[in-house]
């Protein structure tokens, strides 16, 4: 007949015998008994979350895997994030300069028009304001010349000047005088 909890806990006296208590706790150095006792102790199969050994196992793998997850999560990740922070920072102070350079163009910019020479300056090139007495002349650009000539004759100089100037200058290797 198995033993209940209770009788497991209360030994009987006339098995055992007198049982004295110990005036110290015990050391992991007696005999037989090990600080890990409770970790080690096989647990009974009706206790044990899984019956089989090969679902054991694969619950411990996913325990590793969710457990390496959280590892990653809470270090791998932050520190990767601080050292790539350094080139963020280099990369946001290059922007600063940049913005600062314009905004210090802007500003002068400012500065001049606040000025009437600057005032002056500014209708004339954006309206095309004129003081009394000036006479404004708009002048556009030369248009391209054209390149395809007849053949012929006085043609066929002509184009080769006009591709002998649109070519980018060539250098020539003249002999050193001795």
């Amino acid at each position: 007949m198995p033993r209940t909890d209770t009788e497991r806990a209360r030994p009987k006296a006339d098995k055992i015998g007198t049982v004295a208590k110990p005036t110290s706790p015990p050391n992991a150095s007696d005999a037989g008994r090990s600080r890990l006792g409770d970790l080690t102790r096989p647990i009974a199969i009706d206790r044990r979350i899984t019956r089989r050994r090969r679902s054991t196992f694969l619950l411990g793998i996913v325990a590793v895997a969710i457990a390496g997850a959280i590892a990653a999560a809470l270090f791998v990740l932050p520190v990767q994030t601080y050292f790539a922070q350094d080139e963020s920072i280099e990369r946001r102070q290059t922007q600063l300069d940049q913005l600062d350079a314009v905004n210090a163009e802007l500003q002068a910019e400012v500065d001049r028009l606040r000025t009437d020479d600057g005032v002056r300056e500014a209708a004339r090139e954006e309206i095309g304001y004129s003081e009394r007495g000036e006479r404004r002349l708009t002048l556009l650009d030369l248009p391209d010349l054209p390149t395809d000539l007849p053949d012929g004759w006085p043609y066929g100089m002509i184009g080769d000047v006009i591709a002998l100037r649109s070519a980018p200058p060539t250098t020539q290797n003249t002999p050193a005088a001795d």
